[in-house]
């Protein structure tokens, strides 16, 4: 049960006036006497205006009676005033530095969707000993990926990211159907983005890194890429890198295509084109095997067909669509879609943390859909097939743009 004693005091330097618990329920990590479940203090980053607070990284605590939301720091009044109301947090801070050195948290929530700050603010609770729930996608490059992973790992740590659809018990049963054979062998997976005014380069950054992560929870690590790039229907070059949207770093093209080799002789292709509707709802991925095929559409718990025919056409009088739905009641009652997912997250990142184990949707496995991402400028940059993993670990838009070969 949660502690709702509180009593306000002003504290100094960067934060602001905040509530505290009169009383806490024993040091960090202690055991709940009521269900034998250890407790956790929990920390929330957002910025609002700037990244916010993601999709539901700050109110996915409500939802666990072992997590007491000690405190959120955002540098707007406004935006921390909402924010600590909605999650229970008792301190509020315009400094989330000052927060994690005063309130120690256990976990915490890096939520703002912009990428200029992940790295920063990982980093600083690594340092204060935190494990971390990051918003997606995880980086603007590889080298800031690699130093949030060694950051968390030389501590001991846990990072998680916010691919929803790992956990999602759809997914879950797609896998089983698939390993049962259920569409024969692995052939291809074809996925797209939204394809709405952020087509191409943003496109897969903010939204494609779902999809590439589902490929891979499907078909293993990714060996090698070749892709295009296009902005107005040509090949973009150093003029057409910008920086982008919402500390996105840099980025080009309102046009991608992309072939992915896996393991087995499995192929994979991602596609986000600039197009005449602003986007047909094709946000998705499609899996094609020897004996038939799925798809799958849509995010958090994705809606997922299967057509059980080797011609991948509804065109046998025997092959018709069917829903895949998973077998089992929900597992999260209270709640649907991406906040279901955070809760699966934040459950597994548990676990993962008493067990001592890599979670199920680790940092590592944020950092694997970031180098798919990347490497699509890389083989366009080099206008070649690319081995995976990348050696350059910096943006290959910034090799673009400055002409560094």
């Amino acid at each position: 049960m949660k502690n709702t004693s509180r009593r306000a005091f002003v504290r100094t330097g960067g934060a602001v006036a905040v509530g505290a618990a009169a009383s806490w329920i024993g040091p960090r990590r202690t055991r709940s006497a009521e269900t034998g479940a250890k407790r956790y203090r929990a920390a929330i980053i957002g910025r609002t205006g700037r990244g916010n607070y993601g999709h539901g990284l700050d109110v996915v605590y409500n939802h666990f009676d072992n997590i007491e939301v000690v405190a959120v720091a955002d540098e707007d009044a406004g935006g921390r005033k909402k924010a600590a109301e909605r999650t229970g947090a008792k301190g509020q801070y315009t400094d989330y530095r000052m927060m994690l050195a005063r309130e120690k948290p256990d976990i915490v929530s890096v939520a703002p969707r912009w990428l200029d700050c992940h790295h920063d603010m990982v980093l600083a609770c690594a340092e204060a000993g935190a494990h971390v729930f990051l918003e997606k996608p995880m980086a603007r490059t590889l080298a800031e990926a690699d130093a949030m992973i060694e950051a968390c790992e030389s501590r001991g740590l846990k990072m998680v990211i916010a691919h929803q659809m790992r956990l999602s018990p759809v997914i879950t049963e797609v896998r089983k159907r698939i390993a049962a054979g259920a569409i024969g062998q692995l052939m291809d997976l074809r996925g797209r983005g939204k394809e709405d005014r952020r087509a191409g380069g943003e496109d897969i950054m903010v939204l494609g890194t779902h999809i590439l992560d589902l490929m891979r929870l499907l078909a293993g690590d990714a060996r090698w890429v070749q892709a295009e790039v296009k902005t107005d229907g040509r090949r973009i070059g150093a003029g057409d890198v910008r920086d982008g949207n919402e500390g996105i770093g840099p980025l080009a093209g309102d046009t991608i295509t992309a072939t992915y080799g896996f393991d087995n002789n499995v192929h994979g292709f991602f596609a986000s084109k600039k197009n005449a509707d602003g986007g047909g709802g094709r946000y998705g991925l499609h899996v094609y095997g020897s004996k038939g095929m799925m798809t799958m559409q849509g995010g958090g718990d994705p809606i997922v067909h299967l057509l059980a025919s080797s011609r991948w056409a509804p065109t046998d009088q025997a092959a018709t669509w069917q829903r895949v739905v998973s077998v089992t009641p929900s597992d999260v009652p209270d709640a649907d879609g991406l906040l279901a997912g955070n809760v699966r997250i934040v459950r597994d990142w548990l676990d993962a943390i008493e067990q001592d184990r890599r979670p199920l949707s680790s940092g590592h496995d944020g950092r694997a859909a970031l180098e798919m991402i990347l490497s699509v400028y890389e083989a366009h940059r080099q206008d070649t097939r690319v081995r995976l993993p990348l050696e350059r670990r910096t943006h290959p838009l910034e090799a673009l743009r400055q002409g560094s070969s």
